[in-house]
């Protein structure tokens, strides 16, 4: 038995117990995020680049891609480290960075995709009042208010997170620090301080949802008076993949910080984790590139 200032490193979850299995999870996860780097890294060059792009779409975007590599650069090269090498430990700060970035990108992102969600709501339903509601400043503005929230919210589950004792063991049930596996290792009823925190979290998360939805059911009707059918297909093909992967990243998240101790299980567990912290920063640049054609011309003349 330990307590949390003994503590000098955690295990983390291990793929599989064979080499063969480990290096097939090395290249499946390394395919994924040089996929995940060169999407993202598309995105932010060309719209950094092209002058054309500078609109608030784009600008929301670009930050959004940000988030999506800090997000997933923060897991995975640790993780493939960890199957090549063999190595599971992490050193006790390197934890408390972990989740902290992990908390604070994820937040931000949550909060980004609730602002483009506007974005989309005010280009497609109210275009006339575009330019007013949207300028340049308010961009700003909501873009560091989505950075800002999540840095604050990261910061009071990490320094709450750790405050509390730990006294069993220092193995982590997952391939990165997540804050309901260190919460598992608490020794104390102090856990429920943190555990009060994520579920006012989580009703902010379902009030961001919530949003969406709305903002997306008020878009999708505003999409079918529109008189043309290649116009009414192109906004779905847009607007459905979007939908879908906020659904999945939010509803996962939920899944793993609210779901009862009786159902869980390391393999269901691992699943669900990179559901929300691998998937969505490697096919959001395909949803938000291949489906957009001014995105593709902007890279075709940066190319040539």
């Amino acid at each position: 038995m330990s307590n949390s200032s003994s503590i000098t490193k955690f295990l983390l979850l291990a793929f599989a117990d064979t080499w063969e299995l480990q290096l097939l999870h090395f290249w499946f996860f390394l395919g994924i995020y040089l996929a995940a780097l060169l999407g993202n890294g598309l995105i932010i060059t060309v719209v950094a680049c092209d002058h054309r792009l500078h609109t608030p779409m784009y600008f929301f975007l670009l930050n959004l891609s940000l988030l999506d590599l800090g997000s997933i650069s923060t897991t995975l090269p640790k993780a493939m480290a960890k199957c090549l090498w063999d190595n599971r430990t992490i050193s006790y700060p390197g934890c408390v960075v972990q989740l902290f970035s992990i908390f604070f990108l994820m937040s931000a992102e949550c909060s980004l995709l609730t602002v483009m969600a506007y974005d989309r709501y005010i280009a497609i339903c109210k275009p006339l009042h575009y330019r007013t509601l949207l300028g340049s400043r308010a961009c700003v503005h909501m873009a560091a208010a989505a950075w800002g929230t999540g840095f604050f919210h990261a910061l009071l589950h990490t320094a709450n997170t750790f405050s509390i004792p730990l006294c069993k063991g220092n193995a982590v049930d997952q391939f990165f620090c997540e804050i309901p596996k260190i919460l598992k290792l608490s020794c104390s009823h102090s856990y429920l301080r943190e555990a009060g925190l994520i579920v006012v979290s989580a009703c902010l998360a379902f009030g961001c949802f919530v949003f969406i939805v709305v903002s997306y059911m008020q878009i999708f009707r505003a999409v079918l008076r529109i008189p043309s059918e290649q116009g009414r297909h192109k906004a779905f093909s847009t607007c459905l993949p979007h939908l879908a992967v906020v659904s999945l990243f939010i509803s996962t998240s939920f899944f793993t910080h609210l779901k009862p101790p009786s159902i869980s299980s390391p393999s269901l567990d691992l699943v669900v984790s990179v559901l929300y912290s691998v998937v969505p920063p490697a096919v959001n640049p395909l949803i938000y590139s291949m489906r957009n054609q001014e995105l593709k011309d902007a890279l075709w003349k940066l190319a040539q």
